[in-house]
């Protein structure tokens, strides 16, 4: 199966998750919410106009917009999005009908925002784009210099007050809980699996340890070549990335070899290349891995 296809299929997934999130969650809890859902919400209180409809509309209006002013590449890139998430929206509407998992307005919320983020992230983790309000944005932001971050917040902002009208004063404080739940979920899951440690280590037995963590824990190692400050004596240091589960045992790893060893841990966000977002490769010696 190709990348691309790979791709599209997870950005369906980001959709249908975000769809169902709307129809189980937002909707029958009566909650307010930012972007284009939060125009369909707003349109749908005020005239009984169908959220769905009102979504696809305004993303096909949104992908002329992308394409008349970033051209093919782009469009083409909000594509899936554009048309799977309407749609989505439109058959689960059909289909769960009136149907009510819960009544109560927290539940809502936090499911709601759970997921909601979980969708938004698996989107861009994925490489795609959501489409809808922020390719307006984006034209601003490219005709203008206001960053998209400020304009996204005013009109978020814009689009929670005009859905205000139409709820109660406890349903705007839901709705807001609402968008802090689903966007610290859009941070959690975005570094959830990715996190790694980075371990440098000094120590005048750096030649074993070098070795041993080669062979037992079949991680590469770095050597950078350094100098201490008060006697400005010649030494090597390693550099070795590793997962949160292996940190304990290279720990000990190194200490049994040299109790004294200097072990500097960093915890890293992201770490992309061989071994960790790529597969291994060896060359001759059967544990000398290339990174």
């Amino acid at each position: 199966m190709s990348r691309l296809i790979k791709s599209n299929i997870k950005i369906l997934l980001g959709n249908l998750i975000y769809a169902l999130g709307i129809v189980l969650f937002i909707i029958p809890g009566g909650l307010i919410t930012g972007g284009t859902t939060g125009i369909g919400l707003a349109l749908k209180n005020a005239f009984g106009l169908d959220v769905s409809i009102v979504i696809g509309i305004f993303n096909v209006l949104m992908f002329i917009l992308g394409y008349i002013f970033f051209g093919k590449k782009f469009a083409l890139g909000t594509t899936v999005s554009t048309v799977s998430y309407p749609i989505f929206l439109f058959i689960l509407e059909k289909i769960i009908g009136d149907f009510e998992l819960t009544n109560d307005i927290l539940l809502c919320t936090i499911f709601g925002g759970l997921l909601l983020g979980i969708s938004i992230a698996l989107i861009i983790r994925t490489g795609g784009s959501t489409g809808g309000i922020d390719i307006p944005l984006l034209i601003l932001q490219n005709k203008t210099g206001l960053p998209l971050s400020k304009s996204l917040y005013v009109v978020d902002s814009i689009i929670l007050l005009l859905q205000s009208f139409f709820t109660s004063r406890i349903g705007v404080l839901y709705g807001i809980l609402l968008v802090i739940i689903y966007t610290y979920t859009i941070d959690k899951f975005l570094s959830s699996g990715e996190i790694r440690n980075e371990l440098e280590i000094v120590s005048e037995k750096h030649k074993e340890i070098k070795e041993k963590i080669m062979s037992d824990l079949d991680r590469g190692v770095t050597i950078y070549h350094g100098e201490t400050g008060k006697l400005s004596k010649k030494i090597n240091i390693l550099i070795v990335v590793v997962s949160p589960r292996e940190v304990f045992f290279a720990e000990k790893l190194i200490l049994d070899i040299d109790p004294e060893a200097f072990i500097i841990n960093h915890r890293i966000t992201h770490v992309h290349g061989r071994g960790f977002s790529k597969e291994k490769v060896y060359i001759s010696d059967a544990f000398d891995e290339v990174i």
